[in-house]
């Protein structure tokens, strides 16, 4: 019998001789032991399993699919379609929408005031920003503000 878990997950940590995974749908870490030529903020369609005897640690099985992830902060306005989501979502509140083909916007309606430190927040949660891009099968976030108006676009 064997432990072998398939998924997708987000590269967090690299050294030359090991890599560390984490799942992007239930948030499980897995320690590899050796690193098959992966880099960090990679996302990858991979199955994994313990190491034997003591099953600390993981060895990749499968890689089906890599991709990486960029976050990245636009100096473009939010646009007017996301303006109008926010219009219509009190203060604080979060929407969600597919975009054509695939990927999501998330609208967010902080304080005026408080944008930029939402923003800001963003940027800084990469781990869960790019675990929330790999889940979604895209490459590619994009934050957008304006006093009012945040969105995260996830992006092919």
């Amino acid at each position: 019998m064997t432990d072998e878990k398939e998924g997708t997950f987000l590269v967090t940590h690299v050294e030359e001789d090991s890599a560390v995974l984490k799942d992007a749908h239930d948030g499980q870490v897995h320690t590899l032991s050796s690193n098959p030529g992966l880099a960090v903020d990679d996302a990858v369609e991979a199955t994994v399993a313990p190491d034997p005897p003591m099953e600390v640690t993981y060895r990749v099985i499968e890689v089906a699919e890599r991709r990486s992830l960029s976050l990245e902060r636009s100096e473009e306005p939010p646009t007017v379609h996301e303006r109008e989501l926010a219009a219509d979502l009190e203060t604080g509140e979060l929407t969600r929408e597919p975009r054509a083909g695939i990927g999501e916007i998330h609208v967010l309606s902080p304080p005026a005031d408080a944008t930029e430190e939402a923003a800001g927040d963003v940027l800084e949660d990469r781990e869960g920003t790019l675990s929330r891009a790999a889940r979604l099968g895209v490459n590619r976030v994009e934050v957008r503000a304006e006093p009012g108006v945040l969105s995260v676009r996830y992006l092919p």
